[in-house]
C-alpha cells in the first residue's frame, strides 16, 4: 500500500499529482523486486512544482537534513 498525501480522492489536493505505478508493480511482479518507494511529482500549470517519494506503509517520507525539501533525493522513506 502506497499512500498519496494531500492528493485527495480525485487530484486537485496540494499533494503529488503525476506518478507511475504500474512500473513499480511490475517489475515486482516479473523480476520480484518489491519498490522501496515510488517516484512523485507534484505539477502545477506544466511545471515541477516538487517531487517526493511514495512510501510504502506505513512509512513515511521525512527530510533527510540536506539538501531540497522540494527535491524528492532530499527525503528518505522511514
Amino acid at each position: 500500500l502506497f499512500m498519496v498525501p494531500g492528493m485527495f480522492h480525485c487530484g486537485g489536493g496540494p499533494g503529488p499529482s503525476h506518478f507511475d505505478a504500474m512500473t513499480p508493480l511490475v517489475e515486482w511482479v516479473e523480476k520480484d523486486l518489491p519498490p522501496v518507494s515510488i517516484h512523485a511529482v507534484h505539477k502545477r500549470g506544466g511545471d515541477t512544482v516538487y517531487t517526493r517519494p511514495l512510501c510504502p506503509h506505513p512509512q513515511q517520507a521525512r527530510f533527510s537534513g540536506a539538501g531540497n525539501v522540494d527535491d524528492a533525493s532530499s527525503l528518505v522513506c522511514e
